[in-house]
């Protein structure tokens, strides 16, 4: 990315960590943060502007935990039920995350989050989360639009001058059993929408399907896209090493040629920074 530029968007934001990260270091100003999982955008929402209510609700949720008949684990299990029979509170869908295994969404077939909680600990303490908030919050509100549409009309939004980031639904675990995202992407519909951003002269990053040791996941973007591709060590794969197997994991990292010309080269392996 350049040292400076219009506005980031991300049409698959999670959690928004390349928006926090961009803004943390002033690269940019303005930001349009959107994802399908709707229950996911209502917690940046209110991280970003309601900080204090959202700290004030988590805190009660966190303690309760501590004295529900049961136990802390059973307490869970109550939170994930009446959100999914529907009281989706943010603080609700927060808690979840921070207390269930790996804090990742999983959703069953019925569209219900259905991740365990984590018997080695109780989720992230209001202290920690507190500071997290206030700091997300400060350096994001009021320069943000929060959306939950699908992708294609945000990248509708972007204009020249933009950079649009892209995590989407990987194609090595979207159409499984256990599902990491609430909805997976279409292949062929995502590359129709690229090769749109470059007939518009719109910039972009994007980090896809890669590989684990000589297992390939997903197809890779056509060429026609000209785009520069990075394969990026993420470490050593944690399911691998359960198996008794020492295999790095390697994500690909496409760059849109316009955003290229940035670097003198093109290294073919990036460190990712653990």
């Amino acid at each position: 990315m350049p040292k400076r530029f219009n506005r980031l968007i991300e049409p698959f934001s999670g959690m928004a960590a390349i928006s926090i990260a961009v803004a943390y270091r002033g690269m940019s100003d303005k930001f349009i943060i959107n994802d399908i999982n709707s229950d996911v955008v209502s917690i940046l929402q209110s991280v970003v502007e309601s900080p204090e209510e959202l700290i004030s609700s988590y805190t009660r949720l966190w303690n309760e935990q501590f004295s529900f008949n049961g136990g802390s684990e059973e307490h869970f299990y109550k939170v994930r039920n009446d959100f999914n029979k529907g009281d989706k509170k943010a603080c609700a869908m927060l808690y979840l995350l921070a207390r269930c295994v790996k804090g990742a969404v999983r959703y069953n077939s019925a569209g219900e989050f259905n991740q365990s909680p984590d018997k080695r600990r109780n989720g992230t303490s209001p202290s920690s989360l507190s500071y997290n908030v206030r700091a997300i919050s400060n350096i994001l509100k009021g320069k943000t639009f929060f959306y939950s549409k699908d992708f294609r009309e945000i990248l509708d939004m972007a204009q020249k001058g933009d950079i649009i980031y892209m995590d989407p639904p990987y194609q090595g675990v979207s159409n499984v059993r256990d599902h990491r995202y609430i909805a997976g992407l279409s292949y062929d519909e995502f590359v129709i929408a690229l090769k749109d951003l470059n007939n518009r002269g719109i910039d972009y990053i994007i980090s896809y399907d890669g590989s684990l040791g000589e297992k390939k996941y997903g197809q890779d973007l056509p060429p026609e896209l000209d785009l520069v591709r990075y394969d990026l060590n993420a470490g050593l794969s944690t399911q691998a090493l359960y198996l008794g197997k020492k295999l790095n994991t390697y994500e690909a990292l496409y760059v849109s040629s316009g955003l290229s010309s940035y670097y003198e080269e093109r290294p073919i392996c990036i460190q990712k920074q653990l």
